[in-house]
């Protein structure tokens, strides 16, 4: 028993070393990209440690109300980062954290009624809509390789360079020689490498982890008390479903896996549990939670297809999150390394989305079309969001927004050009995949 526990622990650890570039990413791009200062970084990564490892717990453990009961693994999802920066920059700190609690409670609220209608949401929709998370971040990476501020006279300079590209080079050099476990950490080691080097070129700086208490304990509202615009709540229902759509995708892979059917009722408890997940990320100021893709595979790799080694993931993470120098750490890492490690990740979110489109129809010209016109949309509104200047502010916050357009436009227009899918192919579970 002792000897399988101990077993379990270490599969938890490779479980957690898989998604921790992922979770900390998150509170990284969205801390800086609202001006957070160091105290406010270091509670913000803590506790966004701590609720993943809750928010994963809450999806572990069936009940008759919420949890899928998957191995599944639940982190901040990469999609929310931009909108909620505009929501912070344009409403401020308590308007996110009102839009995420709202956007919460719609997710339970509508569990049952989206488990029904996944259909919506075939390889079509979803496939264009990750690629375009994917490559709308990318340009979020190059910046942060070149010093965080274009703005900067710094910005570029060769050790920058140097740092970007010798982390995403050891990235690359761990997915060709290395096997099994340490491939799918290659994100996290080339973090680390590309940290030590910076420490060689004394371009770390270590007052985050001293200046960090050494215990805490999660508080809710620290950002203050929410409040609640209904522009931003909207703006979040919006991303709440694309990360439902995610997360759909890892039930099934999942269920693949373990060799555990998916029906209408397990998804509904499993949405259940994310909705009841991000209603507490609200309350604690962290993020939106999604299955995390990144664990699929280990789950795939170990062959362990119990849900113990995530029990212990999860354990571990509330533990880490009790503790903010652990949180700090995560604020040592020179901009330009994270950049080449977000570099990665981004073009693997997009990869990813590729692959989903490789499942679609391309005799129908109009599924072409579809995804033309949503790419189209989501890369160009985001990289020009001053086309809509001259219309007002809060709808600016929709068309500005290269996630929320491609996502409404795919949906739209593939319900305009193939309608409903047909009762029989739903009964087959040809749409399962998404």
């Amino acid at each position: 028993m002792k000897e399988q526990n101990g077993r379990s622990a270490v599969l938890g650890l490779q479980h957690l070393l898989a998604m921790y570039a992922g979770a900390v990413a998150v509170p990284l791009l969205i801390g800086t990209g609202l001006g957070f200062n160091e105290a406010q970084m270091t509670y913000l990564i803590s506790i966004d440690i701590f609720m993943c490892g809750v928010a994963t717990l809450l999806q572990l453990t069936v009940t008759r109300f919420f949890g899928i009961g998957l191995p599944v693994v639940l982190g901040c999802a990469i999609q929310a980062v931009s909108p909620l920066i505009l929501i912070g920059t344009k409403s401020g700190i308590g308007a996110i954290y009102g839009a995420i609690i709202a956007s919460g409670i719609f997710v339970v609220l509508i569990s049952g009624f989206f488990s029904k209608i996944k259909v919506l949401f075939p390889p079509l929709v979803t496939g264009t809509v990750i690629t375009v998370i994917g490559l709308t971040l990318i340009p979020v990476a190059i910046t942060k390789i070149g010093g965080g501020d274009a703005a900067a006279a710094s910005f570029g300079a060769t050790d920058n360079l140097l740092l970007g590209f010798v982390t995403i080079a050891l990235i690359i050099g761990i997915q060709i020689f290395a096997k099994g476990f340490l491939r799918s950490i290659a994100v996290l080691i080339g973090l680390i490498g590309g940290t030590l080097l910076a420490a060689v070129l004394g371009l770390v700086d270590l007052s985050a982890i001293s200046h960090a208490p050494v215990f805490h304990l999660p508080q809710p509202f620290y950002f203050g008390l929410p409040t609640f615009d209904i522009w931003s709540i909207l703006l979040m229902i919006i991303i709440s479903i694309v990360s439902m759509v995610e997360s759909t995708g890892v039930y099934f892979a999942l269920g693949d896996i373990t060799g555990k059917p998916i029906s209408a009722e397990s998804l509904k408890k499993g949405y259940r549990a994310e909705g009841l997940a991000v209603i507490l990320g609200g309350i604690f100021n962290t993020f939106p939670y999604t299955g995390f893709s990144q664990n699929v595979g280990l789950v795939q790799l170990s062959g362990i297809k119990t849900r113990k080694p995530i029990y212990f993931s999860a354990i571990f993470l509330i533990i880490l999150g009790l503790f903010p120098k652990v949180g700090a750490l995560a604020q040592i890492i020179p901009e330009a390394v994270l950049g080449g490690g977000m570099l990665v990740m981004f073009g693997m979110v997009a990869v990813q989305g590729m692959r989903m489109l490789s499942k679609v129809d391309y005799t129908n010209d109009k599924n072409l079309l579809i995804i033309a016109i949503s790419l189209g949309f989501g890369l160009g509104f985001n990289i020009m969001p001053t086309l809509f200047s001259r219309l007002p502010e809060t709808l600016q916050m929709f068309t500005g927004n290269g996630i929320v357009m491609s996502s409404m436009t795919a949906i739209i227009l593939n319900l305009l050009f193939n309608g409903f899918p047909k009762k029989e192919a739903v009964e087959s579970g040809e749409f399962n995949e998404v």
